[in-house]
């Protein structure tokens, strides 16, 4: 199994998202193949070339860029195709639109809902 994670920019997530649900590799129902689809608001530390895009954060007191981090687990087999549609609907134009990383899971171990 593999963790994919990318970066994205908060404008491209939906379309990111629905690219991957109509492709049919990731499952919500619990069945076999891509699962744990989950997106996370992040705060990226980063200079970009539209300051438009930037803001300042009182907590980090950085400037600062609102992003989109997309989490995914999936089956060895689907990850050539998952990134593929991952970088295909991420893109924005700018010469740098994110990151993709690709990580081996060595252990995943089900949480039972009921007490044995």
């Amino acid at each position: 199994m593999k963790e994919i994670k990318a970066y994205i920019h908060n404008h491209r997530i939906a379309d990111v998202v629905r690219a991957l649900k109509e492709s049919e590799l990731c499952n919500t129902d619990g069945t076999p193949g891509c699962r744990n689809l989950a997106v996370v608001p992040v705060k990226i530390l980063l200079k970009t070339m539209d300051s438009k895009e930037q803001h300042y954060s009182i907590e980090l007191a950085e400037e600062v860029i609102n992003e989109s981090k997309l989490e995914l687990i999936c089956e060895d087999h689907q990850v050539d195709e998952l990134v593929s549609i991952i970088e295909r609907t991420a893109r924005t134009g700018q010469a740098e639109a994110g990151w993709i990383y690709v990580t081996d899971i060595v252990q995943a171990i089900l949480i039972k809902g009921m007490h044995e």
